[in-house]
């Protein structure tokens, strides 16, 4: 590892403790571990081995970098500072601890691992309580007297004054809850004083105003459970381990679980459970004398995320969060955001069947013969400017349109089934005895089965078993069974059988002709007498959004007359993610480009950046290009709205958002429609609060054969144009 890494395994061990990776978090948590010198240097030692082991022994070094390694090691350290009197003697028991600690940590990440569970603080907690066993057999080590010492280095920081600030705090009868609760943060460092409490507290509001609230919830929560029950109660005692019910409850209501109603409902219903855990648990190692520690939270997250996942009948949204962003508010907007940009996506992208505009001439549930099992499906028909689907009389096959066109695979798959050999009909007569008529039955998936019907005979290009790509030529277009005329019959069933029924499923990405132009649409459904065709890949837009590894775009940024550079460069990482990344500002924007659609999902840096300004101008750009066609999409709250002007949102988002961001893009300018030299897009990101404007970002970007030529950000006060160096 470079020493970056280290530097970062280092931080990242001391905030991972509440689930976190930011490093004004970790910074704070570090200078509360230091409030007892000795407890913070062996602490910090714990930390640097175990990110040096981590490393030697060959562990996963992107685990090490996020200090997944290293914050039981900074735990066992601080336990041990904290409850023996400095000596070099104790350093030496510290270094043998966090090797011992590192060991079960990757043991336990496995064992655990094998059920997709975390492993908490467990390889801090076995260890540690063996070593505190084995040291009381060690008779020159002698226990720590950590009140006289608190107070003698807050006198050296602020004299006198400060103690008797120190001293109306803990006097301050008024608040004794309120005490309890930042006592109870503080017991998570080991340090069992308030204002180790008080600044965590403010640091974990500044990390995460539901993580905060979530600490509230499970501690009030167990406090008045304590009360209604009549457990025995102390103030010291309940201090000692009130860290338990805090930690559970940011657990399961944000961090393992989205941030939702019912994350809070299990947050709050497992801390009872969490109060008797402590209390039994108490009870047995007393027998030891020694604490539980954090034993009770440990067992009750895995207890219950391991029941979780064993449920037969799963929602359809899944609760439990998927990609793991160490923070609740991005695990909650990242998921609201998904929900509604790719809640199809899932889905498997169908294509319309043919080249060109076609008019659907039976829809779903149509008055013909789309009814009951077989009300979900399409008929298609080729018309003329005067809305004919044939030329002279009519009376001929050849007369029609669509007649011996191409007909394409909807999608990727293997040919079930190929009915031929049934003859096309004279115009307006039906053969009712072969329905369907000359018909393919294609297999998507499991469960999942295309048919399209009416075909002509002897006209199929593939064979059954063979496997057929999206937009791949089948057959072609005839009049065959039930098609008084000719016309392409499309439906999606469950079943291979030849009159299986229909189910309901989206056209994935389409275009609709109408009097003004054409409308984009996305995994919907084409209605009758609409002119539908495939989106069009365009050639210049294809090239400037085909971002493939190595790529390196410089870019002349002018702003307020004032010229600087940007470099980017697109890269994948080891899970497959493309990005961009930009070395001027340190920032990535993470997308997709699947051939139809390019689009951006992340992003993470600074948001003055000219990347953050390309991530939001084409957050999502269809590649085909329809003049004055707009597309409309969502960002999650945190990429337009700052952390300040999220921070009430925050409280309440698991319950209500009140905030959004609409992303809007328009297909604005083309130099030639067959063979075009250059085109204009124009986009806007803007801001609602209640559904009322407040505040709106507009972009323009240039494209020529060479791929974006210009970006330029139009904001309220200024106007930032950069162009692109070759």
């Amino acid at each position: 590892m470079t020493f970056k890494q280290y530097i970062r395994s280092i931080i990242n061990s001391y905030s991972i403790i509440f689930f976190s990776d930011r490093y004004f978090f970790a910074v704070i948590l570090m200078a509360v571990s230091f409030l007892n010198v000795f407890a913070g240097i062996c602490g910090f030692i714990s930390v640097v081995l175990a990110s040096l082991l981590s490393d030697i022994l060959g562990y996963d070094k992107y685990k090490t970098e996020k200090g997944y390694y290293g914050f039981n090691c900074l735990l066992i350290g601080l336990g041990i500072g904290l409850n023996f009197q400095p000596d070099w003697l104790v350093m030496i028991i510290v270094l043998i601890a966090s090797f011992i600690t590192l060991l079960f940590t990757v043991v336990l990440e496995n064992t655990l691992g094998k059920n997709l569970l975390p492993y908490l603080s467990l390889p801090f907690l076995i260890p540690f309580w063996f070593i505190l066993l084995a040291m009381r057999e060690l008779h020159f080590l002698a226990l720590s007297d950590q009140g006289i010492l608190f107070l003698n280095e807050l006198f050296v920081i602020g004299g006198n004054r400060l103690i008797d600030i120190y001293d109306w705090w803990n006097n301050f009868e008024l608040i004794t809850s309120v005490k309890i609760y930042f006592l109870s943060l503080g017991a998570i460092f080991f340090q069992y004083k308030v204002i180790p409490g008080i600044l965590i507290a403010f640091a974990l509001l500044y990390y995460s105003r539901i993580a905060f609230t979530l600490s509230l919830i499970g501690f009030y929560a167990a406090f008045f459970f304590y009360q209604l029950m009549g457990a025995g109660f102390s103030e010291m005692g309940f201090s000692y381990i009130g860290f338990n019910f805090i930690l559970t409850s940011i657990a399961i209501g944000g961090y393992f679980l989205i941030p939702s109603k019912t994350s809070y409902f299990w947050a709050l219903i497992l801390t009872p459970v969490t109060v008797l855990f402590t209390l039994s648990l108490s009870r047995f190692f007393n027998v030891w004398h020694i604490y539980i520690y954090s034993l009770p939270f440990n067992l009750v997250v895995l207890l219950f995320l391991y029941a979780y996942r064993l449920k037969v009948y799963k929602p359809a949204r899944s609760l439990e969060v998927e990609i793991q962003r160490n923070s609740p508010e991005l695990n909650l907007y990242m998921s609201l955001n998904s929900n509604h940009r790719f809640k199809d996506y899932s889905l498997y992208p169908i294509r319309l069947p043919f080249y060109g505009e076609w008019k659907i001439s039976q829809g779903q549930k149509g008055e013909l013969t789309h009814k009951s099992k077989w009300q979900h499906a399409w008929d298609f028909v080729i018309i003329d400017s005067e809305g004919n689907t044939y030329r002279d009389y009519g009376t001929k096959l050849d007369d029609y349109y669509c007649y011996n066109k191409a007909v394409l695979s909807p999608y990727d798959g293997y040919v079930h089934e190929i009915i031929d050999g049934i003859p096309d009909n004279e115009i307006r007569d039906v053969n009712v005895e072969d329905n369907w008529g000359n018909t393919i039955i294609i297999r998507h998936g499991e469960g999942f089965y295309s048919k399209i019907s009416h075909l002509r005979p002897g006209s199929f290009k593939v064979m059954k078993g063979e496997w057929v790509r999206a937009g791949q030529l089948i057959a072609f277009c005839g009049s065959s069974g039930r098609s008084p005329e000719p016309h392409i019959h499309m439906q999606f069933q469950e079943v291979p059988f030849l009159d299986g029924e229909t189910i309901d499923y989206p056209i994935s990405q389409y275009v609709k002709k109408t009097d003004a132009g054409y409308e984009y649409n996305s995994y919907s459904y084409p209605k009758k007498d609409e002119i539908v065709s495939n989106v069009e890949i365009n050639t210049l837009m294809k090239k400037a959004f085909h971002l493939i590894p190595g790529d390196v775009l410089n870019f002349e940024v002018e702003k307020k007359g004032k010229v600087k550079k940007a470099e980017w460069e697109v890269f994948t990482n080891i899970y497959n993610y493309s990005y961009i990344y930009c070395k001027t500002s340190n920032s990535y924007a993470y997308f997709v480009e699947d051939g139809k659609t390019f689009y951006f999902y992340n992003f993470i840096g600074s948001k003055r950046s000219l990347l953050y300004y390309f991530f939001v101008s084409a957050y999502k750009v269809p590649l085909g290009f329809y003049k004055n066609v707009t597309v409309k999409d969502t960002f999650a709250l945190h990429f337009v709205f700052s952390k300040a002007g999220l921070f009430l949102q925050d409280f309440i988002a698991p319950f209500f958002v009140f905030l959004n961001s609409d992303y809007c893009l328009k297909y604005s300018e083309i130099d030639e429609v067959i063979n075009p030299s250059y085109l204009k897009l124009i986009s806007s990101a803007e801001k609602t609060f209640f559904g009322r404007k407040t505040g709106k970002k507009e972009f323009s970007m240039e494209i020529s054969g060479d791929g974006i030529e210009t970006l330029t950000i139009f904001l309220k006060n200024k106007t930032i144009k950069a162009t692109c160096i070759r």
